[in-house]
């Protein structure tokens, strides 16, 4: 058991340097306006804040948890109700409290991942599909006037399923009883990350 606590301690702390590795200078991807000028950029603009990536991971580590048809089901509810809360955003309708609402998502994904929530598919898929009109707006309120909002969308939804598969790929380890544990902490990571977030969104 020792062993396995030593695993899950390295597997948390690999993912934490990876994690500050990769995004050492950003912790929100939504704090520069008009940066959204091609689908090159809607691409790269989901990978360029922590926030962004920690909860699209958590989809796909809660659908590998959760198993089939979960698995799939998630990270395809994700990115299509993202487009609508673009759309939103693409027509200037106000939605309030986005950065919280994108925090919350961290939160409550870390910790259904810690605690191994076997919600009901219709539960877990609503509750995803909630946070994804957020993300959404955050995104579609970045497009300048005059640019291509479809390219941009099409670019930012195909870089959420990707990271969407990140997760899916990473909870596969789920399967085996060190895998769980690991997994776990990787739930209560990102649970904690969102909190920082949330500090970040309020103070």
């Amino acid at each position: 058991m020792n062993m396995h606590l030593r695993s899950v301690h390295c597997f948390i702390w690999l993912f934490a340097l990876v994690v500050y590795v990769t995004f050492p200078n950003s912790v929100h991807a939504h704090v520069q306006q008009g940066q959204a000028v091609s689908f090159v950029t809607g691409l790269e603009h989901p990978w360029s804040g922590l926030d962004h990536v920690l909860a699209m991971i958590a989809v796909g580590l809660w659908g590998a948890q959760l198993g089939n048809p979960a698995i799939w089901i998630l990270p395809i509810t994700f990115p299509l109700v993202m487009s609508l809360g673009a759309m939103m955003g693409l027509l200037g309708i106000p939605l309030p409290g986005i950065e919280i609402g994108i925090a919350v998502s961290a939160i409550v994904l870390g910790i259904m991942i810690f605690g191994e929530v076997r919600a009901k598919l219709y539960l877990a898929a609503f509750l995803v599909g909630c946070f994804a009109v957020f993300h959404g707006h955050a995104h579609g309120t970045e497009l300048p006037a005059g640019q291509s909002g479809i390219l941009y969308s099409m670019g930012f939804v195909i870089a959420t399923g990707c990271l969407h598969g990140i997760g899916i790929v990473i909870g596969l380890i789920h399967r085996w009883p060190v895998g769980k544990l690991a997994l776990r902490g990787s739930g209560a990571f990102i649970a904690a990350m969102g909190v920082f977030f949330l500090w970040q969104a309020v103070s």
